[in-house]
């Protein structure tokens, strides 16, 4: 390439890059004052960075912004690409019923390059348990935050405090990947899971900490392609796929990579259910790897006869085909003497287990395994009765 023609691009491209629009929140109104309602000027915020056809950054600077319920919709957007960098706090209000009845707090759709980078989301949840748990007649409650049909996205350094329901939910996405993103609240917080992803492909959830009342992770149908790897997660319910076959008609969830997570008191570690009900639906290609165990209740736990409150399900036989699940290399200590649990169906059973260099002890001694239905191969397997 000619020296003059690449000085050309070189200058075109340093005007592109010094082109790039940032929108600070306070120029719109936002009170940094965790009192003022910051909700409009955010709304104005979108509508301006929307229209630009430049490279678009959306500041929220240092301090509390009250927000309620905000949809960021891109579908109209003349970029689809969006850098939200958030050194603050954004905070819901106090009152539960105010977004109680949203799904969303803060939801994105219909973008493609969005990036979400660090700040504090806090729900402000504590109040709704409450509600929940006193057995009124309450709310849902809102998930924190959410990303639908988006593509190429990146969520990394945000902390979610204290959400109404789940923290984070990836639905129907592509391409996502999340890092550094840090799940804080009480261990008997109803529902709150903490990165819920369901009929999205290739995301990745890395170098993350999860402290939940309900699964750290959880998998829902349609998943493909995806990779967890160095999170730790306590207290919750652990990394969960599923619960699957809900519904008779249900997408697969297929390969899922768990690696190098850490579970410390959790109710589960690893674990894959599914409802006592017809459904052509399947979990394949599944790899759990170098997992730790500290006094974990359910180390490893495949559940088939999943049936809440007996409700829609007695009596019934999963209709979920299991196949081809690795457990490799996980050790440590359980809560309980089972440590090993695969309750397959009696209708489909699973077949593929490998289990390898698992070594999981209860009270000093080798932890027991139960398995009904279920095949595949063991190796390097301490324990003290046969299972597949």
């Amino acid at each position: 390439m000619p020296s003059s023609l690449l000085t050309i691009l070189l200058f075109l491209l340093l005007i592109s890059l010094s082109s790039a629009q940032t929108y600070n929140i306070l120029s719109y109104g936002a009170k940094p004052d965790g009192k003022t309602d910051s909700t409009k000027a955010l709304t104005a915020v979108w509508t301006k960075a929307c229209a630009s056809v430049k490279p678009v950054t959306i500041l929220v600077p240092k301090g509390r912004f009250l927000l309620r319920s905000i949809v960021f919709d891109g579908s109209e957007c003349k970029r689809k690409s969006v850098t939200v960098r958030i050194q603050g706090t954004l905070v819901a209000p106090s009152d539960y019923r105010v977004i109680g009845k949203e799904s969303y707090w803060i939801f994105f759709q219909h973008l493609d390059g969005l990036s979400v980078y660090g700040g504090v989301l806090d729900a402000q949840g504590s109040s709704l348990w409450s509600c929940k748990k006193s057995g009124k007649n309450c709310p849902n409650g809102a998930t924190s935050i959410g990303f639908e049909s988006s593509s190429n996205v990146v969520i990394s350094g945000l902390t979610s405090l204290n959400s109404q329901m789940f923290h984070v939910v990836i639905n129907g996405c592509r391409n996502v990947n999340i890092q550094g993103v840090k799940v804080s609240a009480d261990g008997n917080s109803p529902n709150t899971d903490g990165i819920h992803v369901q009929s999205s492909s290739t995301v990745s959830i890395l170098n993350s900490k999860i402290s939940t009342g309900d699964d750290c992770v959880s998998v829902g149908p349609g998943t493909n392609g995806l990779w967890i790897e160095n999170v730790a997660c306590g207290p919750g319910h652990g990394i969960s796929i599923g619960s699957l076959g809900k519904e008779s008609v249900e997408a697969g969830v297929q390969n899922v990579t768990v690696k190098t997570a850490t579970f410390t008191g959790t109710q589960n570690g690893v674990r894959i259910k599914s409802w006592a009900r017809a459904s052509n639906g399947f979990a394949k290609n599944i790899r759990f790897q170098h997992c730790v165990m500290n006094n974990v209740q359910n180390p490893i736990i495949i559940d088939q006869n999943y049936c809440p409150g007996n409700q829609n399900c007695p009596n019934q036989v999963s209709g979920i085909k299991i196949s081809d699940v690795m457990f490799f290399d996980i050790h440590g200590t359980s809560a309980t003497e089972v440590g090993v649990k695969f309750d397959c169906s009696s209708k489909k059973p699973c077949t593929g287990i490998q289990i390898q260099d698992v070594k999981l002890m209860y009270r000093n001694k080798p932890a027991v395994v139960d398995c009904i239905h279920a095949g595949g191969t063991e190796a390097g397997f301490q324990r003290p009765n046969n299972c597949l």
